[in-house]
């Protein structure tokens, strides 16, 4: 069963641009399998390092992107109950894979599998977190995209936005107890 941690954080002047004056163009973008996209965070997800496959593909500058939220890239349709998973998971320590759909600056969207992990200071407490995202394998994507739209609809449904994520949380533990596996399992599954 996934359980949820609040974690609210207020979008940056880039983020609020992107999807206030970008229209979505519909066109995906792509990498090469061999590239890997590489960010680091603060605690707060404000982006830290962004390695360049990350700013190529994004279509941003290191100055736009390093001291953004990470939501910067953030695709309008991408389901809030994945987003309340991931800071979840992080906030408890722990590790997560997820397929992600992120939107570049242009409007243009793109597919990740990413792993994104808390870094630790020698206290131990978390002071930041690392992502590693991969191109993932269409076989996924397919499999993702139609959950995710019932997620998204589920949340815009809704007569508020906490009722809208609670309602999709909901649906996805459905989804996952039917299918009789975690969060996990499923992720990996779906990788080849």
């Amino acid at each position: 069963m996934l359980k949820l941690i609040p974690f609210r954080s207020k979008p940056g002047p880039l983020r609020q641009k992107l999807h206030t004056h970008v229209a979505l163009t519909g066109v995906e973008r792509t990498f090469p399998p061999s590239d890997i996209i590489v960010s680091k965070t603060c605690p707060k997800g404000v982006i830290t390092y962004a390695n360049k496959v990350f700013l190529d593909v994004a279509r941003l500058t290191e100055s736009q992107v390093v001291g953004a939220a990470h939501s910067v890239v953030r695709h309008p349709d991408m389901p809030r109950a994945v987003f309340a998973l991931m800071w979840s998971r992080l906030q408890a320590g722990q590790e997560i894979f997820a397929y992600v759909l992120n939107m570049t600056s242009c409007g243009d969207h793109y597919w990740v599998h990413a792993h994104v992990t808390p870094s630790f200071g020698a206290d131990g407490q978390i002071i930041g977190y690392h992502s590693n995202r991969r191109v993932p394998d269409r076989s996924a994507v397919d499999t993702v995209a139609p959950i995710y739209r019932e997620l998204k609809a589920i949340e815009d449904r809704a007569a508020n936005r906490a009722d809208g994520l609670k309602s999709s949380v909901e649906r996805l533990n459905s989804i996952l107890r039917d299918a009789g596996v975690s969060y996990d399992q499923y992720v990996f599954s779906l990788a080849s």
